[in-house]
């Protein structure tokens, strides 16, 4: 049967109670602190600042940094109830440095470049950005890895900073080249198309809407700019109610919109 005084009385039974009472304890503390600290960031206070998103941002910054430092403090808690020479381990760290360094190469580049982020305030969480082919919101942004909300999907990715070597923010606007035929006199096109924007501002979620000009002569077609304005979170929707109310407007003018057109000549 099992001696539990002898078990009890066991070195090593009794260090592996303090390790995990010191685990149990140092993630009580950290959830208590960065609880609050989400806490604040979600709050009245936070909301009625100017510029939300940075403090938003910094704010996941220190919970971050914060993880780290109790992460250390337990290791080196945990190495001293184990009685193990941290004196000897830092010696050997400069033996075995270049080791060490090409394993955590990824994680020493990941912390890099989103402190380099962070800083220079390429991005925030709540800009509407787009990396490579993709396109959405920053939901998370950490030292080691940044997390968007995909616009098209609503699917999460998430992207090690190390491989975040360009990302575009997006603006405000969408630009809109509307094909007209050549038949249809400029003045003309105008005028309809002046109607189309007065119905274009009136939609949901858009903040304004202009015409900038003829912008191309295409084989089949004269292209007009039209740009309008809306929230980055809802430029898709925009962008299809947009051209639904432009072929409405041609629609009820009796205009089509050309398509591409070959002529064959005859010898």
């Amino acid at each position: 049967m099992l001696d539990f005084n002898e078990l009890f009385d066991n070195t090593w039974f009794q260090k592996g109670i303090k390790v995990a009472i010191t685990v149990i304890v140092g993630i009580i503390i950290y959830s208590i602190i960065a609880g609050i600290i989400k806490k604040y960031s979600n709050s009245a206070k936070v909301e009625a600042i100017k510029n939300k998103a940075n403090v938003r941002t910094y704010l996941n910054l220190i919970i971050n940094i914060i993880r780290y430092i109790f992460m250390l403090i337990m290791l080196l808690v945990i190495l001293k109830i184990l009685e193990v020479d941290i004196t000897s381990i830092v010696a050997g760290v400069g033996i075995f440095g270049a080791v060490f360094a090409l394993i955590l190469q990824d994680f020493f580049k990941d912390i890099t470049r989103g402190s380099n982020i962070i800083s220079a305030d390429y991005f925030k969480v709540g800009d509407v950005v787009k990396y490579k082919d993709v396109e959405g919101k920053v939901v998370y942004l950490g030292l080691k890895n940044t997390k968007i909300q995909v616009l098209k999907t609503n699917n999460i990715m998430s992207i090690a900073n190390r491989n975040i070597e360009e990302i575009e923010v997006l603006s405000h606007d969408i630009f809109i080249n509307l094909p007209l035929p050549y038949e249809l006199k400029v003045k003309d096109a105008e005028k309809i198309i002046d109607k189309a924007i007065v119905k274009i501002t009136k939609l949901s979620n858009v903040e304004g809407a202009k015409y900038l000009g003829t912008n191309v002569l295409a084989d089949s077609s004269i292209q007009y700019l039209i740009n309008v304005k809306c929230n980055p979170l809802n430029k898709l929707q925009v962008n299809r109610d947009s051209i639904r109310e432009l072929l409405l407007t041609l629609e009820d003018n009796n205009i089509s919109v050309p398509y591409n057109q070959l002529d064959v000549h005859q010898k």
